[in-house]
């Protein structure tokens, strides 16, 4: 019996070489590479998973296309997938995990954890039975137990911290659709000017935007700060339709093109028959993280004149990436075309083709070249200067959208000794705690957040009740880097408690008053400076 396997397993070797020699006259890339494939599975000395080999042969062969091709697994393609599709099946909480214990920060209104009566400063330490406190569980394994399909149950254990006591209680919670918001704030950032902060583009973007708007023209807005910064763009669809409502209808917002895909144009889509905002002064805030969608959205309001660019050079990611699906749910995202903004720029930065580590440390070489902290060390080439379509300005392309106004990146409260405290967990650990001792002494001080952001202050007592945590960790004290830091660790401290006890957009209230862009964005749309950019009359001193 084993004489006759070993001559099966003979005969496959040399049936598999005989039809690699016989094959040689009609070679072609498909056929080696099935050859190779079938080689290695059969005659390889050791034992191989075949679609390992498989995945990482597709992913050798992306990996020398551009830095965005790209291969996911089953697993990944439905991560990726679930943010820009507006909703996934959960029990609809926002957490953060401390000290290896989940955390309950808010409940969504009207979802399933509301409902049963879960609150915020829960801890949630059992899920169907399984411990999940004090295992060192990571959260994609903690959602992964929480989440599942709609209408399921799951039973959860909670430690509450009542005035005198900690009870435990027990809930089963029915799993409902959840929605991911895009718009994380919309408020009025002075009696004219409402502001809008968007951190993706997906399938219900531009709907909670155009509610937005609608919401902000009824508290008195005549102007609109859009804040793009930090997104890393989504939809392209999304994009189009947010266009909408600034451009006149019809308006080009980005067209693409490639080798392959012929020149397709994608116009300005309104909610309406026309636009929600098409007049009204608008800035857009951008820095070097906001890329692709928001590349799209920003570089067609700049192509327009429709609104003023404040911040920082885009990532430049302009490169269109098409789905190829796998039946077992993995996939390919292919690029196959460029974008382009209305005047015809390459939003898509130089790279080179397997130069994928390079392409990564672009943001990186940007920093050490001062391009992020000096406005005179961005380069621009004369050839790719290009002119606006209503004013005739000049703008440049070359990769990324170039800001209208430039605003420095500050390093200075940037400590390492604050970047050590934060690697570590502190200052989350420290709000947790500081909004579950002082929760209901915050609210009935401060009944809305509008009075928590005019009023909190975070005290040097915080400030050194911190610095113990950190000392406890082991991280060395630094007098002079601590007192360089001090206003963003107060910063940080108040928006995560506002954010804990009153809602997202508190988060964005108080960080935008520390914001450097957010602050020259809401400077420049009051002054003169602003119509003067636009109209190029603008003349630097």
């Amino acid at each position: 019996m084993k004489s006759k396997s070993i001559t099966l397993a003979i005969s496959a070797a040399i049936a598999v070489a005989a039809g690699i020699a016989a094959s040689q006259a009609q070679m072609t890339p498909n056929n080696k590479l099935r050859m190779a494939e079938a080689a290695i599975a059969q005659l390889y000395v050791d034992t191989v998973n075949e679609d390992r080999l498989v995945e990482d042969a597709i992913k050798g062969m992306l990996e020398g296309l551009d830095p965005h091709s790209s291969y996911t697994t089953p697993e990944e393609t439905k991560e990726l997938n679930e943010p820009l599709q507006g909703n996934f099946s959960g029990i609809g909480i926002t957490f953060n995990m401390n000290k290896d214990t989940l955390y309950v920060i808010q409940t969504v209104a009207g979802g399933p954890s509301e409902r049963v009566g879960i609150l915020a400063g829960d801890r949630i330490v059992a899920v169907n039975d399984t411990s999940i406190a004090g295992v060192k569980m990571k959260n994609s394994d903690i959602m992964k137990r929480l989440r599942g399909q709609k209408g399921t149950k799951v039973d959860v254990k909670v430690l509450r911290k009542q005035r005198v006591s900690t009870d435990t209680l027990d809930f089963t919670i029915t799993r409902a659709d959840i929605p991911i918001y895009s718009v994380d704030a919309a408020y009025m950032a002075d009696p004219q000017t409402g502001y809008i902060r968007i951190n993706r583009f997906a399938a219900d973007t531009h709907k909670e935007t155009a509610e937005a708007i609608e919401k902000l023209k009824k508290q008195g807005m005549t102007q609109l700060i859009l804040d793009l910064v930090d997104n890393g763009g989504g939809y392209l669809n999304a994009a189009a339709d947010i266009l909408g409502e600034f451009l006149p209808a019809g308006s080009l917002a980005v067209y693409t093109e490639g080798i392959n895909s012929p020149r397709y144009d994608l116009m300005a889509s309104p909610s309406g028959k026309k636009p929600l905002f098409a007049d009204g002064r608008l800035v857009v805030m951008v820095n070097q993280y906001s890329a692709s969608a928001s590349e799209i959205t920003s570089g067609a309001v700049q192509d327009w004149d429709r609104g003023v660019i404040v911040g920082r050079r885009t990532f430049g990611k302009g490169l269109v990436q098409r789905p190829v699906p796998f039946p077992d749910g993995s996939m390919i995202r292919l690029t196959v075309a460029h974008y382009y903004t209305p005047t015809g720029r390459d939003i898509q930065k130089p790279y080179s083709k397997g130069g994928q580590k390079e392409y990564a440390k672009d943001i990186i070489d940007r920093f050490n070249h001062g391009e992020l902290m000096h406005e005179d060390s961005v380069k621009y080439v004369d050839s790719l200067r290009v002119q606006t379509l209503v004013n005739k300005r000049p703008i440049y392309g070359g990769g990324g959208i170039s800001p209208d106004r430039f605003v420095a990146l500050d390093t200075t409260e940037n400590t390492l000794y604050y970047r050590k405290v934060m690697a570590k967990g502190l200052i989350n650990q420290f709000c947790i705690k500081y909004v579950d001792d002082n929760r209901k002494q915050i609210k009935k001080l401060y009944k809305t957040d509008a009075d928590f952001v005019r009023g909190f202050e975070v005290s040097d007592a915080m400030i050194q009740e911190l610095k113990e945590m950190a000392d406890k960790e082991g991280i060395e004290y630094d007098e002079e880097q601590a007192k360089r830091s001090r206003p963003l660790f107060a910063m940080i401290i108040k928006a995560l408690i506002g954010r804990d006890i009153y809602e997202n957009a508190t988060y964005f209230k108080v960080y935008n008053g520390y914001d450097p862009i957010f602050r020259e964005a809401l400077r420049l749309i009051n002054s003169p400076e602003y119509d003067a950019i636009l109209d190029g009359s603008y003349k630097k001193n």
